[in-house]
Order: C-alpha cells, then sequence, then structure tokens
C-alpha cells in the first residue's frame, strides 16, 4: 500500500467521528436559539393516535372559547334585567288606614238623610215600609196637657218651637214639613233630634221660624227642639250634646267694611 492510499484511509477513518459533534452541537444551538425540534420520524401507528390528539386538542381549545362566548352573551341580559328591576319591588305595601274624622252636624244630616232616601226606594221596591230602628225604640210620651217652649237660632233664622203630645205632626209656618222643606236633607236635619231620643212619632212639633234662608231656617228648627227635649227629659242633655244639636252654631256672613267691595276683598290698588 502506497503512502497516499494509507492517507485517505486514515481520512475515511476520521471522518465519521467528527459528524456526531457536530451534529449535536447544532441541535443545542437551535435549542439555545427558541425554535422547536423536528417531530421524530412517524411509526406504524403514528397516524391514529396523532388523530386522536388532535382532536382532543381542538376540543379543549374551543371549550374555553365557546364557554367565554356564553358567558358574553349572558352578562349583558343580567346586566339589562338588574336596570329593569325596581329597587323594592319584591317588598309589599304596608296599609295604612286613614283616621276616620268625627262627622259635623250638617255632614250627619246629609249621611243620614242619603240613608233614608235609599231606604225609602228599598221600601218601595218591596213594599215594606216598616222603619226597624223606629220599631226597636221604646216610644216615649209626654204626659197630660203640658207643652215645652224652646228658641232655634242658626245664622239669621230663628225658630221658636213647641213640643206637645201627639202622634208625630209637624208643622212649620201653619204648613207640613215636607211642604215647607222640599228637599229631604233639610227635614232630616230639621228631625234628627226626635229621630235620635225616640220621640218621633210620639209628640206634635209646631214650629214659627223667619230669617235666613232655608239651610239655616232648617239648623234653627234642629236646634230649638233639642232644646225642648231637654225641658222634657234633662237626660237626654248628653247624647244631644254629644252629637253638636245643642250648640249654637256662630258661624255667619261676615259684614261688609267701609271702602271695600265685600267682608275682605279690596278694590284694584294701581300706583300710577
Amino acid at each position: 500500500m502506497t503512502e497516499d492510499e494509507r492517507k485517505d484511509v486514515e481520512a475515511q477513518d476520521e471522518a465519521p467521528q467528527d459528524a456526531g459533534p457536530v451534529a449535536e452541537e447544532d441541535s443545542s444551538s437551535s435549542q439555545a436559539a427558541g425554535e422547536e425540534p423536528s417531530p421524530p420520524p412517524p411509526t406504524a401507528d403514528a397516524p391514529e393516535a396523532d388523530a386522536e390528539d388532535q382532536e382532543a386538542v381542538e376540543k379543549s381549545a374551543d371549550a374555553p372559547v365557546a364557554e367565554q362566548e356564553e358567558a358574553k352573551v349572558e352578562a349583558p341580559a343580567e346586566k339589562k334585567k338588574d336596570k329593569d328591576v325596581i329597587p323594592g319591588a319584591d317588598l309589599e305595601p304596608i296599609a295604612v288606614e286613614p283616621e276616620e274624622r268625627p262627622l259635623s252636624a250638617e255632614e250627619q244630616a246629609r249621611k243620614e238623610a242619603e240613608e233614608e232616601e235609599q231606604r225609602a226606594r228599598e221600601a218601595a221596591l218591596t213594599a215594606d215600609t216598616v222603619d226597624e230602628e223606629a220599631a226597636a225604640r221604646a216610644p216615649a210620651k209626654i204626659e197630660g196637657d203640658s207643652r215645652f217652649l224652646a228658641t232655634g237660632k242658626r245664622k239669621h233664622a230663628i225658630a221658636r218651637v213647641t213640643l206637645l203630645p201627639g202622634k208625630g205632626e209637624f208643622i212649620v209656618n201653619g204648613r207640613p214639613i215636607e211642604e215647607f222643606f222640599p228637599r229631604p236633607l233639610h227635614q232630616t236635619t230639621a228631625r234628627q233630634p226626635l229621630a235620635i231620643t225616640g220621640y218621633e212619632g210620639n209628640v206634635d212639633v209646631r214650629v214659627r221660624v223667619h230669617g235666613g234662608g232655608i239651610s239655616g231656617q232648617a239648623g234653627a228648627v234642629r236646634h230649638g227642639i233639642s232644646r225642648a227635649l231637654t225641658e222634657v227629659d234633662p237626660e237626654l242633655r248628653g247624647e244631644l250634646k254629644r252629637r253638636g244639636f245643642l250648640t249654637r252654631d256662630a258661624r255667619a256672613k261676615e259684614r261688609r267694611k267701609a271702602g271695600l267691595k265685600k267682608a275682605r276683598k279690596r278694590p284694584q290698588f294701581s300706583k300710577r
């Protein structure tokens, strides 16, 4: 073997030994640079395994995205719902019953007149004219030929009342009460003391009234009858006083003043 042939053989023996370290250096340098290593060559069973792994990865990647989209869709609905709800709408309201104020004499008379008219209509429909309240009260009568006088006032009206034993006749200025007071309200106002005390239908009433208007005259008649009943039976004073029938209602129209158009109305004032 010549010298040249021997050198070629030595060169061939040294070439494979140097390839290993160079390859290792290249792989280490590529990892240091952040490059992903190349995947190993696939085997016989590799395609099926890779397909399953890829599906699992896709499902895992899609799941968070779907959940995020659902959360985004639900979040605005919840916010909108919270805005539409009125604070305290689910609370139950507390029912506060208003306090009933006591009725005045005029309001009580108006109420009783309305009730009387309603009872009259019902009685006309049912052909039953029996007054249950009057039937329930014990009859009260004045014995002998005694008579009781009293004076009642309301606004500018003055009524002089006389109570006599009788069967409930009610005469005002020589005329029946239904003719003198056409409105049921005024009739009920005048008869209130008799109906409350139980003397209605057991005594005759004679009244002379003047001054004022129809409403004032009805109030004056009621005031005079109440005073006369206290003369008949002093025990009735408490009940009549409690209802305000014995109190002189001093309310009246205020008089006109000099320099004014009415009681308080003034002429228009102008500086210039």
